[in-house]
């Protein structure tokens, strides 16, 4: 019997071509474990994608600029964000400029900076804040015309609440819940204290913009 090794050659280099070509094109079609990619050209990681930045961690993205951890981004000027509203614990705003309270909070304990509230018709004051020997906030802005309500927390023994300038003043209450309120029209700065417990610090004030 003759055997044709001419067919038999053509037919072995015919199937091998193919499987060369079927694993060339399954490496090209395949993962590297992500198939993440950037603007650059660059792929690394599971599911990241930059423009024009840095990213690291699972499905996080920055806008020129940096991003880590899940979920969190990062502005242009690199401010910290992670979905709530005027920061990362819902912390309150404060003024632009500090008011020039001459000293008045040197002995607050409990006293940073001015928590801006202005635009607000009602603003409330916690009395007996913090240790109980607070009011909280301590420096509060408000437009004219907008009402402030002090409410006691039970905490600290009896308070009040007495503006140094005489304008208003509360009875002493050491009764969780007990409210008082004054509405403020003129501008300027209103400091007021706990008569009881001035001496330890226990003083605010409300600046009227």
């Amino acid at each position: 019997m003759t055997i044709d090794t001419r067919f038999n050659r053509r037919r072995f280099v015919q199937a091998t071509g193919a499987a060369v070509m079927a694993t060339v094109l399954a490496g090209c079609s395949g993962d590297d474990g992500g198939g993440e990619t950037t603007d650059d050209g660059e792929t690394t990681g599971d599911g990241e994608t930059t423009d024009d930045g840095e990213t690291t961690g699972d499905g996080e993205t920055t806008d020129d600029g940096e991003t880590t951890g899940d979920g969190e981004t990062t502005d242009d000027d690199g401010g910290d964000t992670d979905g709530s509203d005027g920061g990362s614990d819902g912390e309150s705003e404060y003024l632009e400029a500090e008011p020039a309270y001459d000293g008045w909070f040197d002995d607050v304990d409990n006293y940073e900076r001015t928590v801006d509230a202005t635009g607000s018709d009602r603003v409330t004051v916690r009395v007996g804040a913090g240790s109980g020997l607070s009011f909280g906030p301590a420096a509060v802005a408000v437009s004219a015309g907008t009402t402030v309500v002090w409410e006691w927390t039970g905490e600290g023994g009896g308070h009040n609440v007495s503006a140094e300038s005489g304008a208003f003043e509360s009875e002493t209450i050491e009764e969780a819940g007990h409210t008082f309120d004054h509405t403020f029209e003129e501008a300027g700065i209103h400091e007021y204290v706990c008569t009881p417990h001035q001496a330890v610090g226990m003083k605010g004030a409300v600046v009227v913009q």
